[in-house]
């Protein structure tokens, strides 16, 4: 750590553990809200399912700097939720809550869509077979669903670290790139890229979000193949 941090300059180092923050908090923040989103489209039929399966993968398709512009309008100081929370003390906008909630909107689809596929691969019978010796839904799964999708809800959670690492437009549009504040990885690097010689220090930065992005790979490969040998070995 500590050669890292004399490798690194001040203002490189100040990003480089912002952007695990936010990347973090995204990731927790978002992976509850995935796991149920994802097994009601999995599982459960009700009206509006489509519509709520495109407002999902929506962040997937519109340009990053819509969606962060929305987030201002929405999550601004003068938006309607963002006015309405600014009262209770709750700022998003231009604060690095702000970033965490531009990079969680913007993993939440990965998010969704590996851990969706992985309910979908449960067979609804064991779930059944459970309730049948009464089970209430929740304990089902607990006990049944979650073991089973584990490898997935790990990938799910990598992908959405990974992206939220990697998150640029939103978050530079809503946020802006305050250094030490709101300055992530991708906003570091392209702000050194925009100054006369900042490119030893972009390059630096690109390494570390290499490194960072093969680290979680890898530790996400392992944990799934443990929790896939765990399952098969029940």
């Amino acid at each position: 750590m500590s050669a890292a941090a004399a490798w690194l300059g001040p203002e490189e180092w100040q990003a480089v553990m912002l952007s695990l923050r936010v990347s973090l908090w995204a990731t927790l923040a978002a992976l509850p809200l995935a796991v149920f989103v994802a097994y009601a489209l999995a599982r459960w039929k009700f009206p509006g399912k489509q519509l709520l399966n495109s407002l999902v993968h929506l962040p997937l398709i519109l340009p990053p700097v819509v969606t962060g512009y929305l987030l201002l309008m929405v999550f601004g100081t003068k938006g309607p939720v963002g006015g309405a929370l600014q009262q209770i003390g709750i700022v998003f906008a231009f604060r690095w809550t702000g970033a965490a909630l531009a990079a969680g909107i913007m993993a939440f689809p990965l998010m969704v869509r590996a851990i969706r596929l992985s309910v979908e691969a449960v067979d609804p019978k064991l779930e059944q077979a459970a309730a049948t010796l009464g089970a209430s839904r929740a304990l089902c799964f607990a006990t049944v669903t979650l073991p089973m999708i584990l490898p997935g809800l790990i990938a799910g959670t990598v992908l959405g670290f990974a992206k939220a690492m990697g998150e640029f437009g939103a978050t530079i549009t809503f946020v802006s790139s305050i250094p030490g504040q709101t300055q992530t990885l991708p906003s570091a690097i392209y702000t050194f890229l925009q100054v006369p010689g900042g490119e030893t220090a972009a390059l630096r930065l690109t390494l570390v979000s290499i490194a960072i992005a093969l680290m979680a790979l890898l530790i996400s490969e392992y944990l799934a193949r443990k929790a896939a040998d765990r399952s098969g070995g029940r």
